[in-house]
């Protein structure tokens, strides 16, 4: 009987599980086009206008799709937007062996997104005539729109548009910052479909509102459908990322406004520009001024036109990158602590994500890491075994995003700003006690100086400490098994906050260790360090995560809702914390730290890591 029982509660927690895997899938692997059949109706017709966009060189414009279905018109009808605009069997590889003949010709390549015929014409399925309004953004090649029968999971194409273009197809997109290496520089990255034989890629840039401007040089990286580690990446989902360039700007002056504009230089020594912005340049290390960061994880890419029906990232993520958007001047580095656009092997979406979040990315260093979104797949030497990357397995991510990383290809990090330590882990690979990253790590916060950084942060994606989550209750652990051993590294080098992603809503603990609160306080913690405060943030867009129907003791705040942090380091002893809902901006939770130098420079609370003495003279 006692097996019987120990069987149930595996399936009980299995299907939690599976529900919440089930609950991110992406959306465009609901089309199975392993089935799709192509079925050219000459009485269906579908056509798209404007055909020609960015005339003033925008990057995003809205097309109305008109179509018509004479008879049999269905509600399970639905559009699909492709590109490149020709998406036909032709350019399939068919599998090994020979193909059953009603399975082809068949479609090799997803939709970039899709939306029902009948979404904006209730009485579609009476009349069989429809129209639609897709937002389309530039991303290197023209669009088409295909007309399907058959629903998502047995489609039948029965018409194709005529061709959607941009003008300047080749134009630089999509601009992201980053901390360089060194305190004084910034990284700029964009893309393009330049590549380097093509055209120089450089950044004009220099202080706001003065003449001089400089010139710097841009390296030029790109990865292939031969990199990705399985499908969907390396199947239907692939998609031509374009060229990623970086530039670097260095010896920037501290706290200081600068304009940039990328660039490309054709042989003809005429100049492709991208849209001008600007960014305000790191503090000096320890410089004593207000700073303010947000850190959040788990955003998602969600479609603005309504795309991608039954999406699990509306309206949250828009949400967020909208209420950031609108309060950027007030925020100066973003940390987004994993799963960032959920891609899962549909190459497509990073553009999405890239658009979606410019806005931010633009202005303030946009610094990641990586999630299990991201990085993972089996067997391809990530720490986890799941198929979460959809083959992407960390290339996408680390190659679209240039952060300081000595080795991209292990992405951990470390950055600072002003007074603050940013030490970044990915939680993708090992981080045990005696691993490379372990050692990554003590490094990274036994060399902050806390005279000048006082304020020593550690940022991951999977909950190496603590949260209610109920998958992690359920497992028992109230975290990753074995992500406390790096408690002793915290309370060793006196680590403030720890902030997570992987559950998707926000949790504060009080200053723990090893189980235990060891302070009562609840909105001020004073004096001496006692331990570190860790904070679950995963509520950035992605669908809402359940909270364990008990409550523990060391748990202070829970919210289930979309949002974000927000610290504001005031001076070298005061540091406020504010949680944030994306839905209105407005804080609904918060607490300070005040803390001077004098009190980390001894032992802590729990005398475990008291430095050694002697009692000579």
């Amino acid at each position: 009987m006692e097996g019987w029982m120990w069987f149930i509660l595996f399936l009980a927690l299995f299907a939690r599980q599976s529900s919440q895997f089930h609950a991110m899938e992406q959306p465009l692997a609901r089309i199975d086009l392993d089935r799709s059949r192509i079925m050219l109706d000459i009485t269906v017709s579908i056509r798209a206008s404007p055909e020609v966009l960015g005339f003033q060189n925008e990057g995003a414009e809205d097309v109305r799709v008109t179509f018509t279905r004479p008879s049999g018109a269905e509600e399970t009808d639905w559009i699909g937007v492709f590109s490149p605009s020709d998406f036909s069997a032709s350019t399939c590889t068919e599998p090994p062996g020979q193909p059953d003949k009603d399975q082809f010709p068949k479609l090799c390549t997803a939709p970039v997104k899709y939306k029902y015929a009948n979404y904006s014409t209730p009485d579609y399925v009476r009349t069989g005539e429809g129209n639609l309004s897709f937002r389309l953004i530039n991303m290197r090649a023209d669009y088409a729109f295909g007309y399907f029968k058959g629903d998502v999971t047995n489609p039948v194409l029965l018409a194709v548009s005529n061709a959607v273009k941009f003008t300047s197809p080749k134009a630089p997109r999509f601009l992201r910052l980053a901390n360089g290496f060194e305190w004084n520089e910034i990284t700029v990255t964009w893309t393009s479909d330049y590549g380097d034989d093509e055209a120089l890629p450089l950044v004009k840039w220099g202080v706001l509102n003065e003449k001089d401007r400089s010139l710097s040089p841009a390296e030029t990286v790109t990865y292939t459908r031969d990199d990705m580690c399985g499908a969907p990446a390396s199947t239907v989902g692939w998609r031509d990322p374009g060229h990623i360039h970086t530039a670097r700007l260095k010896d920037l002056l501290p706290n200081t406004k600068y304009s940039y504009q990328v660039a490309h230089v054709l042989p003809d020594g005429s100049y492709i520009w991208g849209n001008p912005s600007s960014f305000k340049s790191p503090p000096f290390p320890g410089q004593d001024s207000v700073q303010r960061v947000v850190i959040f994880g788990d955003m998602g890419k969600a479609e603005r036109d309504g795309s991608n029906e039954y999406s699990n990232y509306q309206p949250g993520c828009l949400n967020t990158t909208d209420t950031l958007a609108s309060d950027i001047e007030n925020y100066d580095i973003i940390f987004l602590n994993g799963d960032l656009a959920y891609a899962n092997g549909y190459s497509a979406q990073w553009d999405q994500f890239l658009e979606q979040v410019e806005p931010l990315s633009s202005r303030v260093p946009f610094m990641v890491s990586s999630g299990n979104h991201e990085r993972d797949w089996p067997f391809s030497g990530s720490f986890y075994n799941s198929s979460d990357s959809g083959g992407e397995c960390g290339v996408p991510a680390q190659t679209l995003f240039n952060m300081p990383a000595v080795n991209r290809a292990k992405y951990w990090y470390q950055t600072d700003w002003g007074m603050f330590r940013f030490c970044i882990a990915n939680t993708e690979e090992d981080w045990r006690e005696g691993t490379e990253q372990w050692k990554f790590l003590e490094q990274c916060f036994s060399s902050a100086d806390r005279q000048k950084q006082p304020w020593l942060i550690f940022i991951a994606h999977r909950v190496l400490g603590y949260s209610s989550g109920d998958f992690y209750a359920n497992s028992g652990n109230f975290g990753e098994p074995m992500g406390r051993d790096l408690q002793k590294l915290w309370q060793k080098y006196k680590v403030d906050l720890a902030f997570y992603g992987h559950v998707h809503n926000y949790e504060r603990s009080c200053p723990i260790y090893e189980n235990v609160c060891v302070s009562q306080e609840r909105n001020h913690y004073s004096g001496q360090f006692n331990a570190t405060i860790h904070i679950a943030a995963g509520g950035g867009g992605a669908s809402l995560a359940l909270f364990a129907p008990f409550n523990t003791t060391w748990s202070y705040f829970k919210d289930f809702d979309f949002g974000f942090t927000k610290l504001t380091a005031f001076n070298r002893s005061s540091l406020l914390l504010e949680y944030k809902r994306s839905s209105d901006g407005l804080v609904y939770d918060k607490f300070w730290i005040t803390r001077h130098y004098r009190d980390v420079l001894g032992c802590d609370r729990t005398k475990a890591f008291c430095p050694l003495i002697t009692l000579g003279s």
